[in-house]
């Protein structure tokens, strides 16, 4: 794989020998990767590959389960995220997570953006209405939203557009100040349009955030992501630059998949 030397420092997420399994069926398998901060990182590969499972693995929200299993390490800028002072809360807050489905809460858009603020931030640390509206605006504004909803803040999010309640969605992590954002299909539930416009959100917060992200649709991967990896059957097959993996492919396994010959 292509990577810039093999500097820790470079990398907001490694596994390391990650296995996981739920019950008695292992999902993945040996996983090592390194993504490499503040560039998007697909993954790419058939239904049921693992690549889900690994992007929440990465904020153990894997863990609700109580029948899932997990081995080896995954770090966090340089922390493994399973060393027993390390609390989920608190990783989640570093990792924010972005799902298939827009899941808005039943709340005003105003109070959606403060919802992670004011639940991370101590009682003796809270900030003047004046301060919370510039959280406000900073976010919606980071999500090119301010425009459509700075006149509605006092309207239920639910209302909103699917495209729109997406990008809130996105917006209500930024005020914790998350480093690693991780999105699960975040396109799927979107007509063409709303996918143009989220993945031209994504490709604004690039630098700014590492981001990973699972699809399956291999045009969006091409075109939204600076490095792309290729997983089959909870294994990871390829990583590598975008470009060169859909180019020219190292495996081919990868290959096959790139030109449609199974999932």
């Amino acid at each position: 794989m292509s990577e810039t030397a093999g500097n820790d420092t470079l990398h907001a997420v490694e596994t390391i020998g990650l296995n996981l399994w739920y019950g008695t069926f292992q999902a993945l398998i040996d996983v090592n990767i390194r993504i490499r901060k503040g560039i998007i990182t697909s993954l790419i590969g058939p239904s049921g590959c693992g690549k889900s499972t690994l992007l929440r693995s990465i904020n153990r929200i894997n863990e609700r389960l109580g029948y899932v299993r997990v081995e080896g390490a995954i770090k966090v800028m340089d922390k493994n995220v399973y060393d027993p002072e390390v609390e989920p809360v608190q990783l989640r807050r570093q990792v924010g997570m972005v799902f298939q489905r827009p899941n808005p809460l039943p709340l005003t858009i105003r109070e959606n953006i403060l919802f992670g603020h004011k639940i991370h931030t101590p009682s003796s640390s809270k900030v003047s209405r004046s301060a919370e509206d510039d959280i406000v605006e900073s976010a919606l504004r980071q999500v090119l939203l301010w425009d459509q909803v700075k006149d509605k803040l006092k309207r239920k999010a639910t209302g909103l557009s699917l495209e729109e309640q997406q990008k809130l969605c996105i917006a209500r992590l930024l005020p914790v100040k998350p480093q690693v954002l991780l999105m699960d299909e975040p396109c799927s539930a979107l007509d063409p349009k709303g996918t143009e416009a989220v993945e031209e959100l994504i490709w604004e917060l690039r630098g700014q955030y590492t981001i990973l992200i699972v699809t399956h649709n291999m045009a969006q991967a091409r075109r939204a992501s600076d490095e792309c990896a290729f997983m089959l059957m909870g294994e990871l097959i390829e990583h590598e630059t975008t470009e060169e993996l859909f180019v020219t492919p190292g495996n081919g396994k990868t290959a096959d998949y790139i030109e449609g010959r199974y999932g």
